[in-house]
Formats: C-alpha cells, structure tokens, sequence
C-alpha cells in the first residue's frame, strides 16, 4: 500500500511541477529585456535552492535537470539581450559619426588636424566601454552567494559558451561583418569617404590591440578554466584586418572614381578641335589638385605618412614629358606625320614592352603615401582613357600639355614613387599626339609661365 501511495504522490507532483515549470518559463521571459539582473538572478538563486529541498522531500523525483534547464535558458536569454544591446549600440555610434561627418563645422571649434582622430577615439572609447558594462552585469550570475554558480553544468558553458563564444566573440564578428557592408556599392545611402576612412582605422586598432585585451578582460572576469572550442584571437584579428583592408581599398576607389568623374566630364564637354590657344590652367585642374589636397589632409589624421622611394633632386622642374616619340622633332619642325613610319611605331612598342606596368586597382597599404599613391593612379588613368577616345586639334594638344604639367607641379609630392605616376603622365602626352590632325608641341618655357601664373 505504501508503494502504491507514494507511486501516485510522486506522480502527483510531477503533474504539479510540470505546471510550475511552466509558468516559471513563462515568467522568466517576461524579464528578458529587463535592464537589471540582480533581481532575476536572485528569483532564479531561490528557484534553485527550492528545487534542491523537493529532492531531499522526495527522494524519487529529480527536478534539478529541468530547473537547471530554466536557469540556463534564462541567462542564455540575458546573454543574447546584451549581444542585441551592444549591435544597436555600434549601430547608434556609426549614427553619431555620420551626423558628425556631416554637420557644419564651425571654424575654431574643432581641431581640423585631429577632427577625424577624434572621432575614431570617442567610437572606439564608447563601443569598449560598452562591453565593460555588460561584462560586469553578467557577473551577477556568478556572484558567490549565487548556488547554481558554482555548478560546472552551469558555469562551463556559461562562461564559455555564452559570454565569450555567444557575446564577445558574436559582438567582434558583427563588427567586422557591419564594416564589410559599406563596402558593398549601393545606389542609395552610400557611405561618406570620412567614414570608410575611420571604420577602417578603427578596425586596425582593434586588430592590434582591442581584440586581445577584450578576450583577456573576459577570460580574467569569468575565470574560464573549462576546455570547450573556442575562436581564437588569431582569427578574429585577420578578420578585422581583413575589414580594414577592404574598407581602405573602397575609400581607395570611391575617392578615386570621384576624381575621375570631374576629369572625364572636363574631356568629353569640350571641343578639343576647335578650342582656343592656352593661355591658363583649366579650373578642373586646379580643383583636382584642391581635393586631393584636402584628403591627403583627411587621411593624415589617421595614417602614418609612410615609405617614399627616394626621388630625384630635380623632381620639381623634371615635368616636362620627353618620352613619348617625336616630341624633339615637334618642337624643332612644328609638324607632324600623322601617319607613323615604322621605325616610330616598332620604337614606340619596344618601349611599352619594358616600361613599367601599373596596377591601378591594386590593394593600398595602411599608410598615407600609399593611399594617395592609389587615387592618383585611378585618377590619371581615366584621363589617360578619355583622351584616347578624343580626337584634338593644335591647341587641344598644348592645353592638355599645360594641364599635365600643372598636375605634375604638385601631385609628385602626394605619391610614393613619382616614376610610377611619371609614366602615366607620359602616355596622356603621347595618346594626345597620336589623337592629334595637327601636332605642334607647346614650348617648355611657355607651358612653365602659364602654370605659373595658374
């Protein structure tokens, strides 16, 4: 009788538990956005210690499994209620830049040579700080007075897998993962260059050093002893890089292409056959020369200057291009055969076989020189392929003469090695002789009085 008595007690209680666990389910989720844990954590303490006297009342029932499964739950929930919190967040600051980006700035209240330094400084600042803060609210479920704490069924993988694979780890990917999508060609709410610029930066801090200290801080507070798999540092750094390098490259290209499209647009709406002699620089020179200074400027903020190979002491006044084929001959006789003998032309390929091929889109490096190097280059190669498609008169030849030699009066200073952008120079000249009805090359000292007086 008294087995059948307690068969059925127990099942009784069972059938009661099974409701009390669920509405325990039921309450607990209510708490998921709740923003304090210590009360939670609290409820749970005393639902578990609750639990343990059912087992010493009833020696034949176990309840610590499906308590131990709400516990679990709840602060799974609580980790992935922070790993939210900390996507707005991000999500909140690239707001905050952006709008910074784009306000007005009035003259003397910020420090145009650390503008965007500044920026960088107070994301970085605010992101790290923000994660500090969920560290230490997560604590609280590992609070020394706390039973289930202690409990390796629930400490390993909360720690582990919860803290650090499910909410740091998650939190550094959706990072990198967020600085890839702008670099993602979009028609509409592209990114402003200034940001690229910065989320680029702000990538390689975090490779360097954020990173690192981020998971040390979290292994430290959590005294993760257990050996589940986890995601190494070595791995989220080369993805951060990996970002930054992209990012870089996009600001690359974006800046680049913005360049060219002034300079397209000046070739294709001018009649080149019928222009007037040159007596000026044109005003889309002078603007390109303009923004390229002015993102030299942005990126120094944040880059390095960088390795310059080491020029020439002429580099100043060498800007006149003398190698293209019958540039000398121009100058003395004034006319050209428009239609090249063959010594010209086997001369003029023997030539591009051993001139120096140029990647135009090729990856920058993480230094000033090499980001304005890689602008430039897109730059003057789309002026180099309108001009082929063009087709010039006399004066169109000496105006793009005296607008090459502007450009080369102060680009030089921008690039890493000014031979490189030298033989760009070079082929801007030459195609526009060969595009020319009627060569006759400017003089020298003419083009050098036009460009100085600008």
């Amino acid at each position: 009788m008294d087995a059948i008595a307690l068969k059925k007690l127990v099942f009784f209680v069972n059938e009661l538990m099974e409701k009390y666990f669920d509405y325990v389910q039921r309450r607990v989720r209510l708490e998921r956005e709740t923003g304090d844990n210590t009360i939670l954590v609290r409820s749970l303490d005393r639902f578990h210690r609750r639990l343990q006297a059912m087992n010493k009342l009833l020696p034949d029932t176990d309840f610590s499994r499906a308590g131990t499964d709400i516990v679990s739950k709840a602060a799974k929930d609580r980790v992935y209620h922070y790993l939210q919190s900390l996507k707005q967040h991000f999500s909140d600051c690239m707001t905050d830049v952006r709008q910074n980006l784009a306000a007005p700035r009035t003259v003397g209240k910020h420090d145009s040579n650390s503008y965007l330094n500044d920026l960088l400084n107070n994301t970085q600042t605010a992101v790290v700080d923000q994660i500090k803060s969920v560290l230490n609210n997560l604590q609280a479920f590992l609070d020394s007075d706390i039973t289930f704490a202690m409990k390796p069924y629930f400490r390993g993988p909360f720690c582990v897998q919860g803290v650090r694979e499910g909410l740091i780890v998650a939190f550094l990917n959706h990072i990198s993962s967020t600085c890839l999508e702008f670099c993602e060609d979009k028609d509409k709410g592209s990114a402003p260059p200034a940001l690229l610029l910065i989320l680029s930066k702000l990538c390689i801090e975090f490779e360097a050093s954020t990173i690192s200290y981020l998971l040390t801080l979290t292994e430290e507070q959590f005294m993760m002893t257990e050996r589940f798999p986890v995601t190494s540092v070595t791995d989220l750094c080369n993805n951060a890089k990996d970002a930054a390098q992209k990012l870089l490259n996009h600001f690359v290209k974006v800046q680049g292409l913005s360049i060219s499209q002034m300079l397209r647009k000046s070739v294709e709406t001018r009649d080149w056959l019928n222009t007037i002699e040159p007596r000026n620089v044109r005003a889309v020179m002078k603007r390109v020369i303009e923004d390229i200074t002015a993102i030299d400027a942005q990126v120094g903020q944040l880059y390095e200057e960088g390795v310059r190979k080491e020029r020439s002491s002429d580099s100043s006044r060498r800007t006149h291009p003398h190698s293209y084929m019958g540039s000398a001959a121009l100058r003395k006789g004034g006319q050209w055969n428009y239609a090249p003998s063959i010594d010209n032309s086997l001369m003029s390929n023997i030539q591009k076989l051993f001139s120096e091929k140029i990647e135009i889109f090729s990856a920058v490096e993480f230094s000033k020189v090499s980001v304005l190097t890689g602008i430039i280059k897109i730059s003057l190669k789309t002026f180099l392929e309108c001009v082929r498609l063009r087709t010039f008169g006399r004066y169109g030849l000496q105006q793009i003469q005296v607008d090459t030699h502007y450009l080369q009066l102060y680009l030089w200073r921008f690039v890493s090695d000014e031979n490189l952008v030298q033989v760009l120079w070079d082929e801007i000249v030459c195609s526009t002789v060969h595009r020319c009805l009627d060569p006759a090359m400017m003089e020298p000292s003419v083009i050098d009085l036009i460009c100085e007086r600008g």
